[in-house]
């Protein structure tokens, strides 16, 4: 009997007596070979915390099995030694009244050279995307039985139907674009009776929304755009769950949800946990509080928890064959679980890459969490990359505002100048605009000009350029913030759609002219090692213009920022530190020859990234 059938067979004699007594075992799989020698299996049944558990397996011994204030769990800790190879073992319970219960508990191969995944780098430009905004791939999944929000697409709030298939669909588009990493908002189930679309109320750690597909189904997304050679970014979210969670059903322990699962707002002052004058009640108020009544805010303290969160992430990882996390609200949840849940993430991938989301402006608390930052304190930190927040706030002040001596590019000068606050400035992940915020498009006024010096801007500085989706037909959301219009539909992700942006049918001139200036530049970009690994110098703003140049060893670029309505001429010898002229070089989107020799003439609101021959 194959393996195959082996296990068929145990679920079906055992079906019965498994569904009623074990309800879940999580992780539900695990892998052979991993470098942490320790598994946790969280294990959910009636009464389940009174069994015996037997686990007789080749390299794997049961080290103690703890339960909390809940009988109805159960958390094995296993030890994995060198010896265990991939096979299924039998895990089973011997319950109070006598009756047995087995689960086949399978340990997986992984891949060849898992462990040792790149990670995205500064290389990358990636592509955030809202799966229910993108593309209906799948109409038939739009309404699934026995989740609670079905589709409406008139709503703004509501579901448009959007899912994993019409990304998979969509990936000649992606790469055609020229971007190389895929950020997608979360994809787990998130059973909530509304606003369910966005995917940030988790209500199941483990399965893909089968509105969005399926686990497979991500497998397969993932499989596919690495073919393209794109990777795939999950959005993770430690902080907090959907009020619908099946945990807030059946509690794991009283301290599992902060403030005793009652609803208790979150400060939002990320200051108090810098703050060397600062009450320990108002840190407790920033991380203990909870972003809204719908989402309760977990307790990261608690071990258990801390472990099965650990843990998750890396089976999504291996399970999907991740190039990349993004931690949603990433100080929210408690410092020293961060540290730890860092640390032990890049101790099974160190090549790997994971972003934290720190909404400040201020460089000085975004740098803290990055690792090799200087800090206050002797915290610890794993986290190669932080979200650029102050860059991207900085930028759009700075090309709106008039050139003064304390205002304008002068702000964006002194914001990159402060760099010396992050342990690598080179891996922040930067840009325009993202899913909370307004598009970048209408932060500046709806201005083509601006929009394109802003883009040149983020795909040429140090950093890894984000793009939301839809930004390279410059989708606007004038006269509102509501988020449900800023993630608006991409034109052309739906069958009746009469705007196609994956074709260019019905797209305006602007839309037209801007989507191959994205193209040109992203795929320009891809090309230069300038970029992805070359210095950055940076000139000081002078009369409405900004220098700065990408040198590596093999290239070198100079990109110039002129904001004036006029044009602006340049005297070379300001660069001769950088550039060793007098040199030819060529605009990196018309290919314009350029000869740089004692001035540069730069066109009214033009920026020019110009790739020097040498």
């Amino acid at each position: 009997m194959t393996r195959l059938l082996v296990v068929a067979f145990l679920l079906l004699v055992q079906g019965v007596t498994y569904a009623q007594s074990l309800e879940r075992v999580e992780p539900s799989f695990w892998w052979a070979d991993m470098v942490h020698p320790d598994l946790q299996l969280m294990v959910h049944g009636d009464n389940i915390a009174g069994a015996q558990v037997r686990l007789d397996y080749p390299g794997v011994q049961i080290e103690r099995v703890e339960s909390l204030d809940n009988p109805n769990y159960a958390f094995i800790y296993l030890s994995l030694s060198d010896t265990l190879r991939p096979g299924i073992a039998s895990l089973e319970f011997v319950l109070p009244s006598g009756e047995s219960v087995s689960r086949p508990y399978e340990f997986k191969r992984r891949r060849a050279g898992s462990a040792q995944r790149q990670g995205f780098d500064a290389s990358d430009v990636i592509y955030l995307i809202t799966p229910d905004r993108f593309a209906n791939g799948d109409p038939a999944n739009d309404q699934v039985e026995g989740l609670r929000e079905g589709p409406e697409r008139a709503y703004k709030g509501g579901r448009h139907g959007g899912d994993i298939q019409g990304i998979i669909a969509h990936l000649d588009y992606i790469e055609d674009m020229g971007f190389t990493q895929i950020w997608t908002m979360p994809l787990l189930v998130n059973d909530m009776p509304q606003y369910s679309y966005h995917g940030y109320s988790t209500t199941d750690y483990y399965n893909i929304d089968p509105r969005l597909g399926s686990n497979a189904l991500y497998a397969e997304l993932s499989a596919q755009a690495r073919q393209r050679g794109i990777g795939v970014i999950m959005d993770v979210i430690l902080n907090h769950i959907g009020s619908e969670h099946w945990w807030m059903k059946d509690l794991p322990s009283a301290d599992w949800i902060n403030n005793g699962g009652e609803f208790t707002p979150t400060s939002h002052r990320r200051e108090a946990l810098h703050d060397p004058h600062g009450a320990m009640i108002d840190k407790q108020a920033f991380n203990d509080g909870w972003f809204v009544e719908t989402m309760p805010d977990l307790n990261q303290r608690n071990p258990h928890l801390a472990t099965y969160l650990i843990q998750n992430a890396i089976w999504w990882i291996e399970f999907a064959d991740l190039s990349g996390i993004r931690v949603d609200t990433y100080s929210y949840s408690d410092k020293a679980f961060l540290g730890e849940w860092t640390r032990r993430v890049m101790q099974e991938y160190p090549n790997f890459n994971i972003v934290g989301e720190e909404w400040s402006v201020n460089p000085a608390i975004v740098a803290y969490w990055q690792q090799d930052s200087r800090r206050h304190d002797d915290y610890q930190s794993y986290l190669p990359s932080v979200m650029d927040f102050p860059l991207q706030t900085t930028l759009i002040s700075a090309l709106q505002e008039p050139e003064t001596w304390a205002t304008g590019l002068r702000k964006l000068y002194e914001l990159i100048a402060s760099d010396f606050l992050y342990g690598d400035p080179y891996n922040l992940v930067v840009f325009g605009d993202n899913h909370d915020m307004s598009r970048v498009f209408t932060q500046l006024n709806e201005d083509p000009e601006l929009l394109k010096m802003a883009m040149s801007f983020i795909m040429t500085m140090r950093g890894i350029p984000q793009v939301f989706y839809g930004t390279e037909i410059a989708m606007s959301n004038a006269g509102t913030d509501d988020h449900g219009i800023i993630r608006s539909d991409f034109p052309g992700g739906w069958s009746d759609d009469l705007v196609n942006a994956f074709t260019g049918k019905g797209l305006s001139p602007l839309q037209q002219d801007m989507q191959l200036f994205f193209k040109r530049l992203l795929n320009w970009r891809q090309t230069s090692d300038a970029i992805a690994r070359g210095k950055l110098t940076q000139y000081a703003p002078d009369n409405g213009t900004y220098v700065f140049f990408r040198t590596s060893e093999r290239q070198q670029v100079m990109v110039v920022l002129n904001k004036n309505d006029q044009p602006a001429s340049l005297d070379l010898q300001r660069f001769s530190e950088v550039l060793r002229g007098p040199v030819n070089a060529a605009d990196a989107i018309t290919g314009r020859p350029y000869r740089l020799e004692d001035t540069l003439t730069v066109g009214p609101k033009q920026t020019l990234i110009l790739q020097i021959q040498q």
